[in-house]
């Protein structure tokens, strides 16, 4: 097995909040939902990051988490969350020229094991519906808590639906304002003929700033009642000060 330091992120207060809230709807979705495959409708709505950061929500919980980079077009995963070189990836065990265990790679973060898509092959989608893949799978299955996979967008190529065959089911990230309801209701009709369990969808790029309409939403209702309950802590120090703040939540979850 390889080790690899992977780069600390620290999100803001909300965006945690939404990656836990996520880890909660998956783990409530039911008792069998093991393996978790993640997809877009496009490119840059944020799937991969999504998904690396479900996968450190398990992780903190002390889960015992696998994360395949299934993406094996167009991976950002390594120039994003990683320090250095990776010399081992799932291509590489795709081939037949490594074991699972040789391209996994021990990190720095505890409880989380990644294995990173590695060299763009000329026939993604062929390594990904082959047996190698299965079998990678089921062992995962076998030797973690649970395992999330990242694919490329299903409307730009089908290795999702493929990956899909596999697990136990399936979620969408969709980015607020930028994805069509025709463009997305199409993209779950094609997950829809794999047979797969649709988990849900994650709402990304949700601006929680007041300006946009999810922010007027929440200032209108949830800081009403932060005012009419929580004002009254003002009798500890300036714990119940009030102040106007902004801050954009990176994810909000949805089953």
């Amino acid at each position: 097995m390889q080790y690899v330091e992977l780069k600390k992120r620290d999100l803001d207060f909300r965006s945690t909040e939404a990656y836990k809230t996520l880890r909660t709807n998956v783990e409530f979705a039911g008792e069998n939902i093991k393996v978790v495959a993640v997809t877009s409708c496009t490119p840059n709505e944020g799937k991969s990051s999504v998904s690396y950061e479900m996968a450190v929500a398990f992780a903190k919980s002390d889960k015992k988490v696998c994360f395949i980079d299934a993406d094996l077009r167009k991976s950002v995963l390594i120039r994003r969350h990683h320090k250095g070189k990776v010399r081992l990836g799932l291509t590489h065990y795709l081939v037949g020229k490594y074991s699972f265990e040789e391209v996994c790679c021990e990190t720095n973060i505890k409880n989380l094991t990644m294995v990173f898509a590695g060299p763009v092959p000329p026939n993604p989608s062929e390594l990904l519906n082959n047996q190698r893949f299965a079998k990678m799978v089921e062992e995962a299955r076998e030797q973690y808590d649970i395992v999330i996979i990242d694919t490329p967008p299903l409307g730009s190529v089908i290795d999702a639906a493929i990956v899909s065959k596999y697990t136990d089911g399936i979620m969408m990230v969709i980015a607020a304002g930028e994805i069509s309801y025709r463009f997305a209701q199409r993209v779950i009709k094609q997950l829809q003929t794999t047979n797969c369990k649709i988990l849900g969808c994650v709402l990304n790029k949700v601006v929680l700033d007041g300006k946009g309409a999810y922010g007027k939403y929440y200032g209108k209702y949830y800081g009403k009642y932060y005012g009419k309950y929580y004002g009254n802590y003002g009798n500890y120090g300036n714990y119940g000060s009030t102040s106007t703040s902004s801050s954009n939540s990176n994810a909000a979850a949805s089953k």
